[in-house]
């Protein structure tokens, strides 16, 4: 008895498969969600260890020094003349905002004081020295 259908068939797909594209947007979507909250800081710093009690983040800025004393706003690069002025601004605006300065522990004392010398001068009252818990 002869087969009426051949086995292989001669018509070629011509759809892709997005199945297998969708099951790798997830599953990098998931990672991504999953690994975000786990990034605390953008910029690397290994800070002094010593108590303290937790902040909120609610009316804050955070102002980070690396060992190299290189400033960031909020992970943003900037020279110490554009704190100064970022800084004048911010205290006129916001009286009551709390300024968290992460610093480098291998970075001199100097770079600390002309931050919070900056600080100081920008009539900003509010201002922590962020350290790691022991």
């Amino acid at each position: 008895m002869a087969r009426k259908t051949p086995l292989i068939s001669s018509k070629q797909i011509s759809e892709i498969n997005m199945t297998p594209l969708m099951d790798l947007t997830f599953i990098l979507l998931i990672t991504f969600i999953i690994t975000f909250p786990l990034i605390e800081q953008g910029i690397p710093l290994k800070l002094p260890k010593g108590k303290a009690t937790a902040l909120s983040d609610e009316k804050s800025r955070t102002i980070n020094i690396d060992k190299d004393g290189n400033i960031f706003l909020d992970n943003v690069s900037v020279s110490l003349m554009e704190l100064d002025n970022i800084m004048i601004d911010l205290g006129n605006r916001n009286p009551d905002v709390i300024v968290m300065v992460r610093a480098d522990k291998r970075l001199a004392y100097g770079g600390v004081v002309k931050v919070l010398k900056s600080l100081h001068a920008a009539n900003i009252t509010k201002m922590v020295l962020v350290t790691e818990a022991e």
